[in-house]
């Protein structure tokens, strides 16, 4: 009985896993090995706008599925990286990207964890010089 119920055991284990171990990319009918290396880099630098945390190529969200199928369009239509990352900016602001551009309304983003570090090195410095001068009075 042990010999079969450990290959069975292993089987269910491994029919429930595999959901688990499938892309969340759906396989299309690409022309070039280019054309599939640029529809992956695209879609791991452009945010899902629904999961917010994870990429297009990441997500599984019925919109990401509906924008990898329209990257794959623009990419078959001929369009270069910058203008499919214009159109999705254009359509769903700055935010959609994962590297956002450095401009007036992005500073406070890319300058905000060096300010925070900084304030934090300095409120230490503080802390530890009163704390010294406590223990010397």
């Amino acid at each position: 009985m042990r010999r079969l119920v450990l290959p069975l055991l292993c089987l269910i284990i491994l029919g429930l896993s595999q959901p688990l171990l499938a892309s969340a990319i759906e396989p299309l009918p690409f022309r070039s090995e280019l054309e599939e290396i640029r529809f992956k880099a695209l879609a791991e630098e452009i945010r899902c706008t629904v999961c917010q945390n994870q990429s297009l190529a990441d997500s599984d969200a019925p919109l990401a599925q509906d924008l990898r199928r329209e990257l794959f369009v623009m990419i078959q239509d001929g369009r270069t990286d910058q203008e499919i990352r214009n159109f999705m900016v254009e359509r769903y602001g700055d935010f959609v990207l994962y590297r956002p551009p450095v401009a007036s309304h992005t500073l406070l983003l890319w300058a905000g964890p060096i300010l925070l570090l900084v304030i934090g090195l300095i409120g230490s410095v503080i802390i530890i010089r009163q704390r010294r001068a406590l223990l010397k009075s």
